[in-house]
């Protein structure tokens, strides 16, 4: 059963405690109250004021476990204050399995890169945060799990070819399944990676004879180029930086030195965010 007070009070509670610096906001003008304002929350959040200040007045409807998830990545909450936020919602925490969860270190160590696309991912390849510039390299991705999964999109969704040249596809598709070869062999047995093999083997053709050929790696695609409607051509360049603790992925996309990438990163920034919203 959902605890609508002890909910409100905790998300208050943590509201109160984080400063716009925390979450990457400007301090603005002075504020009669401490710590974020409900508004600020919402937006971190993806969800209307008007929702989320119901939360906070112990009304309004059940929250779902992606709302939950939002807020406790925007109330930056550590594993345990992520489960009571759970707990308090009516809901049983997401188990404890490493790549599901973003803690405030790296949340607000990728908020800071906004001038190139950043993206975190699971292992698994299911995009978990992902920063406007990336949302219009790579598209927005709402929902949760398979529609947010990069590797079963690649396969299952003819739409997001159309973001690479067509002559790099093969590569592409190589790189997804050696990738998620290693993590199979990683993980043998864990359920989130069977299934999702069974269901490319059995969705797709391509899959199933790329994954017969047993090749494994780690993606090594590091120069990657981007079809972007407004710009054009992108070159850039994929570094992917490993969170041991966490098991997640950060992958940021950089300019290739002598080439015009910087110039229309630069402009994407201005024009690109402004198309997508």
């Amino acid at each position: 059963m959902i605890d609508r007070d002890g909910l409100a009070d905790f998300l208050r509670r943590r509201r109160e405690l984080l400063r716009p610096a925390d979450v990457g906001l400007p301090d603005g003008a002075r504020r009669r109250t401490p710590g974020l304002r409900r508004e600020e929350v919402a937006q971190l959040a993806g969800m209307s004021t008007d929702y989320y200040s119901r939360l906070e007045q112990s009304r309004g409807a059940n929250p779902s476990e992606p709302i939950v998830a939002s807020l406790a990545r925007a109330l930056r909450c550590d594993l345990d204050e992520r489960d009571h936020l759970y707990h308090l919602a009516g809901l049983a925490p997401p188990l404890r399995l490493a790549g599901r969860h973003l803690g405030p270190g790296l949340i607000g160590l990728v908020e800071r890169l906004d001038d190139i696309p950043v993206f975190v991912a699971t292992d698994l390849d299911e995009v978990l945060w992902q920063n406007a510039l990336a949302d219009v390299l790579i598209g927005h991705r709402s929902g949760t799990g398979r529609a947010r999964n990069l590797t079963w999109l690649w396969f299952t969704d003819p739409a997001i070819r159309q973001l690479f040249p067509e002559e790099d596809w093969d590569a592409h598709s190589a790189a997804h399944v050696s990738d998620l070869r290693g993590t199979y062999g990683r993980r043998m047995g864990d359920q989130d990676v069977t299934s999702l093999v069974e269901d490319l083997v059995a969705q797709s053709e391509e899959f199933r004879a790329l994954w017969d050929l047993h090749e494994v790696g780690v993606r090594r695609l590091p120069r990657k180029r981007f079809l972007n409607s407004e710009v054009g051509e992108l070159d850039l360049t994929c570094e992917t930086l490993l969170t041991p603790a966490a098991d997640v992925r950060v992958r940021a996309f950089l300019p290739i030195e002598g080439t015009d990438a910087r110039d229309k990163l630069a402009l994407l920034k201005v024009i690109g965010t402004q198309t997508f919203a």
